[in-house]
């Protein structure tokens, strides 16, 4: 639970609500947690923000407390259930940002809601489509997950459910530069979170094989960009992958402040103060563009 905060459940489609918690006054915005994590994630930060912004932190469908219905992990779907959850709130423009999978779904937010987005924030990963094109030679090991998550239903989930917290626990050890950044209580809650909804997370990747691919080739070939305030957080992948980073985000975002970080995957627990910063930082140069 974030102290402070109140817990709702809000329905944002047919059959699926969200677990949301939320806090504050003022202009709003949103945490979108990545995997394999909850809204947990944004304790630090959120707190820190809801002095002067309504923060609205969920658990993505299909993670956490929200509902796992069987299909509709398209981003494209989970960013209507945002916007929906948002209106639902009160806010029809609200501030987004994203980490790991919220960033991909904060990413496709911005491309098919530029009137509601009002700002852009993704922690720590490339757009789906070129990710993809990022992954190749034996570098491309180190997101083996994504391959075995892309497997037709079956086989992935029949493997992780055999050790899932060796499985998820994996990412949570070898991602982070600052173990004590995830406290055990913190992290067992991750994992019990993970347990109970591994068929909704290799969908969630399954899609980012498939109909998310999809997605961004028919924005890409539009020349569709982001139109708002757009703020990239990331450690240095580009070094060991072979790509710049920043120009592979340039080309998608009109007006991006793109910035290498020093601190492990899980930034916005071992970095708080810097990633609150910088969303601060974002918000005031939003403003500077009359949003």
């Amino acid at each position: 639970m974030l102290n402070g905060f109140e817990y709702k459940r809000v329905a944002v489609a047919e059959d699926v609500s969200l677990n949301v918690a939320v806090a504050g006054t003022g202009t709003p915005i949103v945490l979108l947690h990545g995997f394999p994590q909850t809204h947990l994630m944004w304790r630090h930060v959120a707190a820190d923000l809801a002095s002067d912004h309504t923060v609205i932190c969920p658990d993505l469908r299909g993670y956490g407390d929200s509902d796992k219905p069987a299909d509709g992990y398209s981003k494209r779907t989970m960013a209507a259930d945002i916007v929906a959850l948002a209106r639902a709130l009160g806010h029809d423009r609200f501030a987004l940002a994203g980490h790991d999978r919220g960033a991909l779904v904060a990413f496709r937010a911005g491309l098919d809601h530029p009137d509601t987005i009002t700002h852009l924030a993704c922690l720590d990963v490339l757009p789906t489509l070129d990710m993809w094109d990022a992954m190749h030679g034996v570098t491309a090991a180190v997101g083996f997950h994504l391959y075995l998550m892309a497997q037709p239903p079956g086989l992935p989930e029949q493997l992780i459910a055999g050790a899932p917290d060796a499985f998820f626990g994996h990412f949570l050890d070898v991602w982070t530069n600052d173990p004590s950044a995830i406290p055990a209580d913190v992290r067992a809650a991750y994992l019990a979170a993970c347990r109970d909804a591994i068929p909704s997370i290799v969908a969630d990747y399954r899609a980012s094989a498939g109909i998310d691919v999809e997605h961004d080739q028919v924005d890409r070939a539009a020349g569709n960009r982001l139109q708002m305030p757009v703020a990239v957080l990331q450690q240095d992948w580009g070094a060991a992958l072979g790509y710049d980073a920043a120009a592979l985000w340039r080309a998608w975002a009109a007006d991006l402040d793109h910035e290498t970080v020093p601190y492990g995957h899980f930034m916005a627990e071992e970095a708080p103060a810097e990633v609150t910063k910088a969303l601060r930082t974002l918000l005031a140069r939003g403003a500077q563009h009359g949003s």
